[in-house]
């Protein structure tokens, strides 16, 4: 069962969140409720062992709202829709529609009207921002179909009414709550009276281990982080084994679970995705708001028409503006999403997808991330710590004859069901009594009657509880059977005690949860009812070690993420022992350990200056794991973070990428960015390649886009100054840009040189304005070459022959941009060293083509175009041969000077 969550809560949490990420007031409240005795709680919350009445059940109910958690869904298609059209490049391309809408539409006669430019542009906009809102959109439907959230109830007494199945909605702080194996803890409740009570707090604390509770008062309460209090349930965890009954504490927003929830209500955090696009979006725009009324002005005041002058400024705005960068970087998300979901992936955002590729930190839980979630019997030791399946033959017995419900440990012996028949536990073992388990005691046992009449006690529990009952230990033998008579018995002495205790710290200190195993004879004579005072002389027998084990997956993973430049630091509620044991079994260097409470003590400055060499904090509440992904944010770290408990929910939404399981609770795949269906870090691996490849192909088109637009630009100005004409009309400059842009559609799937994707790659938009001034004059260049011959060696000189003139510098831009997409796309030596994908190369070839052909074709003339003299062609051969060469010596000496190209 889960809870059902649902953003009904009417009650808001009034009390700042402390770092354990509860109500200040709820603390302290359970604190009082863990160190008072039975009559002090019932007075504080003013209820009794019956219960409170219907009627204050309903005032309570106005008073702390409903017993529901807040609930973030995903938005309405609308706003995906409207959020979809969110980038600035839109905007700009919205103005440039609107400009152009009046200019050419809105202000001339009917027959002057020119929609060119406005559908154009608007097509732009649409293809980009339709493609981003079908796939968040599908993603974020496939999310919601993985929740499950279920409706509950709980079995509440109230005075005049008594015990009933009652709705976890309707409780309130009083309720008197009945609990038992199975159930799901409504709300955070002391507990009166218990009995062999085992509750899973995993999703809370990460402890994979169910954690023992009993009805105890702890008088020092208010010296304990909430989560150590051992007679507090918490809300949303679960009864493995044994019964309870509770009073209800705090309901709803007020709980543990709740003030997680509300802490992650709200706006997510901007993250490196957004931070690294917005500043290369506003160096593209801020170019352009320069250059654009410096074209406009140049034009107007050389040819003195300025009309003529603002149609070109807006065209070459057109130009400037990377309009296909927002459809490129949804083409290139949605084609990774796409890959991934082949990989049982689920992207809920796409950004997040170029997130994993820059992640250079990724933070994980341990419990079924890095472990495989499920307690394994690792060791089984004799007295001496030496490997000995006896141990486990005695452990079977007491586990398997034990009766109710089995807690994990004993489901660990028993699936060691090969002894089952080897021992014949059924015949030739039968059970005459049990000696039940009790938090005072530590222990159980069982009695059972032998084959030859005598009576065999075998007990297990706590170290330290059994060693003071046992007398003797003994080396089982040879492994074959149950012997006694034929085993050497060796006393209990200080020496014998020395020897278990080592032992026993030992394997604590390999992460293990350990229990002793012993026995005890009788004759036939004993009655038939034993008692805990049977529980004495007993002989050690040794030693059964439990540990949530790593996956086999896990080391090979961390390895091949280490190899892609990714730190991983394990962020745990667990205990550091164990957390230290996994993290040695799966490669993770422990450098240094930061606990919960040492995290606690020291400040921001200091956890800055410490957390580059701390690869494990353990014991953490869940805004300790939050000001943890903090401070790698702010060291400039890119921070990946793996959970699935409500303990994680907060860093999810914290991290620049969160990534969560379909088994997951809904509160924590609702802060994740993508969702695994299989929790493995394998999968991780492929997610970190496939972001790398999109992140590149993404900047692939932006060098390009900004070098190409910013040499353009020189060219625009130097020709404005001295032609006594337009070097390009503005229908030629749209019709070349969109040639252009179309050729980059196949960017997506275009593949990075496998040097690119072994280093996290980040947002750079200095980077991008050093590619920009150092590459975009290259063609500058070239384009005054072809300047020079058009206007000297063909004569297009004078306004009567600039036709000539524009279709001869339209024809070599246009492949000149083309061909940048090859040079630019690789650090080697492009046709040489690395090919593009076919699709790449058959676009770009393509658009090509169709530059050369279009002045030859019956659209030339509505073009304001001409045909070219064949004699151009040997000349724009050598312009274009000559621009390549050039542009690969600068490209290698720029490589050189930065290391670093895309």
């Amino acid at each position: 069962m889960m809870l059902n969550l649902k953003n009904t809560a009417k009650n808001p949490l009034h009390s700042a969140i402390n770092s354990s990420g509860m109500n200040m007031g709820t603390i302290t409240k359970l604190q009082n409720a863990s160190r008072q005795d039975d009559r002090f709680v019932y007075a504080m919350l003013e209820t009794g062992e019956e219960g409170i009445t219907n009627v204050m059940a309903d005032e309570r109910r106005i008073k702390f709202g409903s017993n529901e958690v807040q609930h973030q869904k995903a938005p309405k298609w609308y706003a995906q829709l409207l959020t979809a059209f969110a980038n600035p490049f839109i905007y700009i391309l919205l103005i440039i529609a609107f400009v152009s809408f009046v200019i050419d539409v809105w202000l001339p006669s009917v027959e002057e009207r020119d929609f060119k430019t406005v559908v154009v542009v608007s097509i732009m906009v649409l293809v980009s921002a339709l493609l981003r809102f079908v796939q968040e959109y599908r993603s974020n439907t496939a999310a919601e179909k993985l929740k499950s959230m279920v409706k509950t109830t709980a079995t509440v007494c109230r005075k005049f009414v008594g015990k009933k199945e009652t709705p976890i909605g309707e409780l309130v702080p009083g309720d008197i709550v009945y609990l038992s194996a199975g159930d799901m803890i409504p709300a955070d409740c002391r507990i009166m009276q218990s009995k062999d009570l085992f509750v899973s707090e995993s999703m809370l604390t990460g402890e994979a281990l169910p954690v023992e509770k009993s009805h105890f008062p702890i008088r020092d309460a208010d010296k304990k982080q909430p989560t150590e209090l051992n007679n507090i349930c918490f809300m949303g965890t679960n009864v493995i084994s044994g019964s309870a009954i509770a009073v209800i504490v705090a309901t709803g927003s007020y709980t543990f679970f709740g003030s997680i929830s509300k802490s992650i209500i709200g706006e997510r955090p901007e993250t490196s995705f957004d931070k690294g696009i917005n500043k290369v979006s506003f160096l593209l725009i801020r170019f352009m708001l320069v250059m654009v009324p410096l074209i406009f002005l140049i034009n107007g005041l050389l040819k003195g028409d300025w009309a003529e002058a603002l149609l070109f400024a807006i065209a070459v705005a057109v130009g400037l503006t990377p309009e296909m960068l927002p459809m490129i970087v949804t083409a290139n998300l949605a084609k990774g999403a796409v890959n991934m979901s082949k990989h049982k992936v689920i992207v809920k955002r796409l950004n997040s997808i170029q997130n994993i590729g820059a992640m250079d930190v990724l933070c994980t839980d341990k419990t079924g991330t890095l472990t495989i979630d499920k307690i394994v019997l690792e060791k089984h030791l004799n007295v001496f710590g030496i490997e000995d399946d006896e141990v486990l033959k005695w452990a079977y017995l007491n586990s398997f004859h034990q009766t109710g419900l089995k807690n994990l440990m004993d489901k660990a012996v028993l699936e060691h069901v090969d002894l089952h028949d080897y021992l014949k536990v059924e015949e030739q073992y039968l059970k005459v009594d049990e000696i039940p388990f009790d938090f005072g005691r530590r222990r159980m046992s069982v009695v059972l009657r032998k084959h030859n009449g005598k009576h065999l006690l075998i007990c297990k529990g706590a170290v330290e509880e059994m060693l003071e009952l046992c007398t003797n230990a003994f080396n089982p033998g040879d492994d074959r059977s149950l012997h006694i008579e034929n085993d050497t018995v060796v006393p209990m002495d200080d020496t014998m005690r020395s020897i278990v205790l080592n032992t026993s710290k030992k394997m604590n200190q390999e992460g293990l949860r350990v229990l002793l195993v012993a026995i005890r004879e009788f004759d036939g004579a004993h009655p038939l009812t034993y008692s805990v005072e049977d529980e004495n002389q007993m002989t050690l027998t040794g030693f059964i070690g439990f540990l949530d084990p790593a996956k086999p997956s896990s080391k090979p993973a961390i390895e091949a993420l280490q190899k892609l430049g990714v730190g991983v630091k394990v962020l745990t509620g667990d205990n550091e022992t164990v957390t230290r044991k996994i993290c040695g079994d799966v490669g993770i260097p422990v450098q240094h350990i930061i606990n919960g409470s040492e995290l606690e003590k020291i400040s921001d400055e200091e956890l800055l200056q410490q957390i580059d060499e701390v690869s494990v904090f353990a014991k953490l509440s869940p805004l300790q794991k939050v000001r943890v992904v903090k401070a790698l944010r702010s060291k400039g770290y890119t921070v990946g973070f793996v959970g699935d408990g409500i303990n994680d929910a907060a860093a999810l939404k914290e991290a620049d990428v969160g990534i969560s399981v379909d088994t997951a609770v809904d509160i924590t795949k609702e802060s994740a960015d993508i969702i695994l269906l299989e929790k493995d870090l394998m999968v991780l691996r492929k997610g970190v390649i496939y972001g790398r490849r999109t992140f590149g192909n993404i900047i692939k088109y932006i060098k390009m886009t900004a070098s190409s637009n910013f040499g353009n630009m020189f060219s625009m100005v130097g020709a404005s100054a001295f032609l006594p004409f337009l070097p390009m009309l503005p229908i030629h400059l749209l019709i070349q840009n969109l040639l252009y842009d179309i050729s980059q559609i196949s960017i997506p799937w275009d593949e990075m040189d496998k040097e690119f994707l072994e280093k996290p790659k980040k947002w750079d938009a200095n980077g991008v304005s050093k590619f920009m001034l150092f590459i975009g004059p290259i063609s500058s260049v070239f384009d005054f070459a072809t300047f020079a011959v058009m206007y000297f060696v063909f004569k297009a000189n004078a306004p009567e022959h600039q036709t000539l003139f524009q279709t001869g510098w339209f024809v070599e831009g246009l492949i000149s941009q083309t061909l940048i997409i090859h040079m630019i796309r690789t650090r080697k030596v492009p046709f040489v060293q690395s090919w593009a994908t076919a699709p790449v190369v058959a676009l770009t070839t393509l658009i090509m083509v169709i530059g050369v052909i279009l002045p030859f074709s019956p659209f030339a003339a509505a073009l304001k175009m001409q045909s070219l003299p064949l004699a151009y062609f040997p000349w724009l051969i050598g312009i274009l041969f000559t621009y390549c060469l050039a542009t690969q010596v600068v490209k290698n000496w720029f490589i050189k000077k930065f290391n670093t190209w895309l």
